[in-house]
């Protein structure tokens, strides 16, 4: 039985392990899935990102959590809550985010798992405010907020983005648990 941190109805959100690799990978390859991001991501880049996530739990107690299928056990992508740092008109904070295969889109499991993520925030981190971005051309996820809660605060050009002009321009959205 797989070590789940929480549950939503049909999902199970649990730390990374290294075993995660090859499914992770294979989304993380997906030019679809990363079409809102400056590119797709390697096998060695999505280890490395799977190490960062893993050490963000254990500074944290939380990360971008590795969300899995409860009828089945499959990997889905991740959804969860991560510190950002980066310069922004809201940071430093907590955001919520999602990144799913494209088997699992329309589905509702992104909005199923952040639900259940803010109910974690709250309940279990002591948050009380949490943020989301997504570039300004990303619908669905920007549609994943509003379904969530969140409200709409603004745009703003993302310093990560600078080299992307298709991307830089983003949107954040807060709610207050």
């Amino acid at each position: 039985m797989k070590q789940y941190i929480f549950t939503s109805e049909r999902l199970g959100l649990r730390n990374w392990q290294i075993n995660d690799l090859n499914e992770f990978a294979k989304l993380n390859a997906d030019p679809l899935v990363m079409e809102h991001f400056p590119s797709t991501l390697s096998r060695e880049e999505t280890a490395q990102f799977i190490d960062r996530l893993i050490n963000h739990f254990d500074k944290w107690g939380y990360n971008y959590f590795a969300v899995e299928d409860l009828r089945f056990g499959e990997l889905l992508g991740f959804i969860g809550l991560a510190r950002q740092e980066y310069e922004a008109p809201f940071t430093p904070c907590t955001d919520i985010g999602w990144r799913l295969k494209q088997s699992a889109w329309g589905k509702g499991f992104a909005t199923e798992g952040a639900q259940r993520c803010l109910l974690y925030a709250k309940e279990n981190l002591g948050l009380n405010t949490i943020y989301s971005v997504c570039t300004s051309t990303n619908k669905p996820s920007e549609k994943v907020m509003q379904k969530i809660g969140m409200a709409f605060q603004g745009e703003f050009k993302h310093s990560r983005l600078k080299d992307y002009p298709r991307l830089e321009t983003c949107y954040y959205y807060k709610i207050e648990l």
